[in-house]
């Protein structure tokens, strides 16, 4: 509904709604403004008549009445008003005791058969209770109320029918406690409504911190393989155009073309990591973005290691083409590892046997290699796990897989198993 539907009324209700808010919140700081607001009013507007002109006025109503009720003087007058009126300043505080005051002196009140207006504290005390006090207590509190009308209703049976009396005074105290309860509950949603609210909040918070950290990881994982695989390519081809420099110019030029094509396809798979990472600032700030690599590029990788002097044979078994694009970036990213690996620590000169094998819902990964000329350390041992295995282990750990790394023979031996099958479909 807008403003026009209202009438002009839109911007009055806004105003209202906050100037609510900041009584609520005045309240808040300083409850006893309100209490003593309330006993004010009561007096004001109930005691305030009985002292001015009496309990029936100047003589109006009905004769008999005026002779079924006894006439207190001023003093009596005060003192039960005061009972009446005075126990409102603890009404949220303590709405028991309060109420049980009040009851008190209704009772005591009627007992000596006066009338006063400041029998509206009854449901004053009513109300405050089926709104602050505690559940259990309305039982309690509704017995000792009907039976208090009940005198009242026999009381006034001079003037007015019992029943017409009780089902006027049983009315308005169902009518106190139901718009206690009926505030108490409103209440207690828009408590339940904030809170859930502030979860949702919290909630929404940590989601964006893991996935910030997922993010992280991800980029942390991918930066690690493509830095680790074409630096150790770069630092081999380097090495190996160094000595070749003498003996055979030809090999150091090749090689350092090598390293220079190697540095470029690095330099461009970082600004594809990176370019995501980044704000657009419009259309020449849009990153340039090629297909995350598959396992049609394990090929060109192992043209690049061999490059380097690592002779490589591999081979596939099965259906691999019919892999998604994400097993297939995980297949490579652990082909690449355990290839640098052997590039770092088997060197050049040695042999690696690279398997791919789709079997069913399972595919296996296994490079092995010969060994190094030279006794080397490698990563993965005992004592101290590489950055490298540990990427191998966390992507096949998202396909349900895991990672074996160890010596086999003069060599080393890197095998992968990944789970195929849907997650939660049938195995």
């Amino acid at each position: 509904m807008t403003t026009d539907d209202l009438g002009g009324m839109g911007p009055l209700v806004a105003r209202l709604g906050r100037a609510g808010q900041r009584l609520r919140h005045a309240d808040r700081d300083r409850p006893w403004v309100l209490d003593t607001a309330v006993v004010v009013l009561v007096f004001l507007m109930f005691c305030l008549p009985d002292l001015l002109h009496g309990v029936h006025g100047d003589g109006d109503g009905p004769r008999r009445f005026r002779l079924a009720f006894t006439q207190l003087p001023t003093p009596g007058m005060l003192a039960l008003q005061a009972g009446l009126v005075l126990p409102l300043l603890w009404r949220r505080r303590a709405p028991a005791a309060a109420f049980g005051a009040v009851t008190a002196v209704f009772v005591v009140q009627w007992s000596l058969g006066a009338v006063l207006r400041a029998d509206v504290a009854l449901f004053v005390a009513l109300y405050s209770l089926a709104l602050h006090g505690r559940l259990r207590q309305l039982s309690w509190a509704c017995a000792v109320v009907a039976g208090a009308l009940g005198l009242v209703a026999a009381r006034v049976s001079a003037a007015v029918p019992v029943w017409d009396a009780l089902f006027f005074l049983l009315s308005t105290a169902t009518a106190a406690l139901a718009l206690g309860l009926m505030i108490r509950i409103r209440r207690a949603q828009l408590a339940g409504l904030r809170e859930r609210a502030a979860r949702l909040e919290i909630e929404r918070d940590q989601r964006g911190r893991l996935a910030v950290a997922a993010e992280r990881a991800r980029v942390a994982r991918e930066m690690h393989d493509i830095v680790g695989h074409n630096l150790s390519v770069i630092i081999t081809l380097a090495d190996a155009g160094a000595y070749a420099t003498a003996a055979a110019p030809e090999r150091g030029k090749e090689a350092l073309h090598l390293i220079g094509d190697t540095g470029r396809q690095a330099l461009g798979e970082l600004r594809r990591v990176l370019g995501v990472l980044r704000e657009a600032d419009g259309p020449r700030g849009e990153p340039e973005l090629s297909p995350q690599p598959g396992l049609t590029d394990i090929d060109a990788l192992c043209e690049g290691v061999r490059a380097a002097g690592l002779e490589v044979v591999y081979r596939t078994v099965g259906d691999v083409d019919a892999l998604d694009s994400g097993v297939q970036l995980a297949v490579y990213r652990i082909v690449q590892e355990a290839l640098t690996n052997t590039l770092k620590h088997a060197g050049a000169g040695a042999r690696a046997n690279l398997a791919i094998v789709v079997e069913d819902a399972r595919l296996t990964i296994t490079v092995q290699d010969s060994g190094p000329t030279a006794p080397a350390e490698r990563p993965g041992t005992a004592d101290e796990e590489g950055h490298g295995l540990v990427g191998m282990r966390e992507r096949a750990a998202l396909y349900g897989g895991h990672v074996s790394a160890g010596p086999a023979g003069a060599g080393w031996t890197v095998r992968a198993a990944l789970d195929l099958a849907p997650q939660g479909g049938a195995r």
